[in-house]
């Protein structure tokens, strides 16, 4: 005869029992989950700073307005994507390669570049002076190459003020010479030249021409110090100190995707 057996006292395991006995731990199995899935996420952020940085080397970088010497047509406050491509990204790492340029700079330009007196600053100009070019100034009239030039995005806001300054007697070596002696040039702010821009560099002008610190005073841009040329405004704000939040209580919304001409 046979002794049914007692599942209590020790038969067969109940089948919930059974499954839970035969099933792997659960803790190496979601650590594995959780590892898998911080790896994936570890190459999307890798793979996103590495796109990031490309773009920025390469394509385009964003520029912060810091004073007002483009005033009139770039604003203390206003964020700019710069397009790097156009003439000729630098690539890094490479002693100052560039890629080939689709373009190159003109007159009218507006321009980003690394000031030459001290290069870990970008400064926002306007190009007025190609290689070759001859730039001159009579009572704030540009001239170039002997014909007066019709500025409509220059501002003259000191316009019977001509301050004289010691900066500008660099220009003295690169006077026409059909120019004045170089012992009797006196430079000032509205009047100068008419000096010729030597090759592989640039002269520029701020578009505020009284409140600019500018080729005039510091001299040519070298062509190596470009760094590209404002694409559109992605974002502005009026900067108020007494604000702690004035970049988001006074935004200047119309300036919003504007495009600097």
């Amino acid at each position: 005869m046979t002794t049914p057996i007692d599942p209590v006292a020790g038969g067969s395991p109940e089948p919930t029992e059974q499954a839970s006995a035969l099933a792997p731990p659960a803790g190496p199995r979601l650590g594995a989950r959780v590892g898998r899935a911080l790896l994936e996420w570890a190459k999307s952020v890798s793979l996103a700073v590495l796109l990031f940085l490309v773009l920025r080397a390469f394509l385009v970088e964003a520029f912060k307005i810091p004073s007002g010497s483009m005033e009139g047509t770039l604003l203390v406050g206003d964020f700019l994507l710069v397009n790097k491509l156009v003439y000729g990204a630098e690539v890094p790492f490479t002693g100052g390669k560039r890629l080939p340029a689709i373009s190159q700079p003109k007159n009218g330009d507006i321009l980003v570049f690394l000031w030459p007196e001290d290069p870990t600053k970008n400064l926002v100009k306007r190009l007025v002076g190609v290689p070759g070019d001859t730039v001159a100034m009579e009572k704030g009239v540009l001239i170039r190459n002997g014909v007066r030039q019709v500025e409509n995005y220059a501002r003259h806001l000191e316009p019977n003020f001509d301050p004289s300054d010691d900066d500008f007697y660099w220009q003295r070596g690169f006077l026409v010479p059909q120019a004045r002696a170089a012992a009797a040039y006196h430079p000032s702010r509205n009047n100068w030249g008419p000096i010729i821009v030597p090759q592989r560099h640039y002269f520029v002008l701020g578009d505020n021409r009284d409140n600019s610190l500018d080729s005039r005073y510091w001299g040519f841009v070298p062509d190596s110090l470009v760094r590209g040329r404002p694409i559109f405004v992605y974002y502005s704000y009026i900067p108020d100190s007494t604000t702690s939040l004035d970049w988001l209580a006074h935004v200047r919304w119309k300036r919003l995707g504007t495009r600097p001409q």
